[in-house]
């Protein structure tokens, strides 16, 4: 298994700085470290996306990008399963809260996730794991967005490590958050407002709705597609965000974030 690259600060100093569990790596993989850049910037939340290629999942945001010795195991099941190992059975040493790895399916969701549950089931106590009706926290808990398919067999499941990334139309039915603890939809599909100017109330009143009503069902909220080139209108609306209760901003600046969720920190 793999050890943290060298240079990782978070092989020494920032593994005693508390993780910014509400930090999302949006395409994580596409970092000159994947992984390793973002538990750097003390990130609670990563996403990879995955290709089926014969029985081997590739990560890879177009099938361009596709490389044999990139895989989902050497990018980041290994590193996750040796950092667990070295830090007494977390990914943050000292915190036992779950490092979320959201996997975006990108070929047919049902075959690829078949075969990711294959995947992970080489990997011995690392996932959170619901069983006939119970979830038993781990490490990291695997979340599986993407290729809409997946939930077929997810569903059919008594034993499964990982959950569905819902979407707004998933809020408020019966599934539970068991099975759906986390709800993703795109930004602008449900908002107009993009940081500058004033935010309309309307629009603030329904985010709020939105979190607090995923809240009662135990469920977290993240928008993707929100402004992300760093500036007064980024920070508007991460303020906004923050303000509402979101549970995870979702960035590809790790080092922004980090400072503005440092700079807002609730002591």
């Amino acid at each position: 298994m793999l050890a943290p690259p060298a240079g990782s600060a978070f092989a020494d100093e920032h593994k005693h700085r508390r993780p910014l569990w509400n930090a999302h790596a949006h395409n994580d993989y596409e970092h000159p470290r994947p992984l390793f850049d973002a538990l750097d910037h003390r990130f609670g939340s990563v996403e990879a996306d995955i290709f089926l290629v014969g029985d081997q999942l590739l990560i890879g945001h177009t099938e361009s990008d596709l490389d044999p010795t990139r895989t989902l195991e050497s990018l980041y099941l290994d590193p996750l399963a040796a950092l667990v190992k070295a830090n007494n059975g977390s990914v943050y040493r000292g915190h036992r809260k779950p490092l979320q790895l959201l996997i975006g399916i990108k070929t047919e969701g049902s075959s690829t996730y078949l075969e990711h549950d294959r995947h992970l089931r080489r990997y011995k106590h690392l996932f959170t794991t619901y069983a006939h009706g119970r979830v038993h926290s781990g490490p990291v808990t695997n979340v599986i967005s993407g290729d809409r398919a997946a939930r077929i067999p997810m569903e059919a499941q008594t034993v499964r490590r990982a959950f569905y990334d819902g979407r707004l139309t998933d809020l408020g039915t019966s599934a539970p958050a068991s099975f759906i603890p986390l709800i993703s939809d795109n930004w602008q599909l449900n908002f107009t407002w993009l940081g500058e100017g004033t935010f309309p109330d309307a629009e603030r009143e329904k985010l709020r709705g939105i979190i607090g009503r995923a809240h009662a069902r135990v469920q977290k909220v993240r928008f993707w597609n929100t402004p992300d080139l760093a500036g007064p209108a980024r920070d508007a609306l991460w303020a906004e965000l923050l303000a509402a209760g979101v549970d995870y901003f979702n960035t590809d600046d790790l080092a922004g974030l980090e400072a503005f969720l440092d700079a807002h920190r609730v002591a």
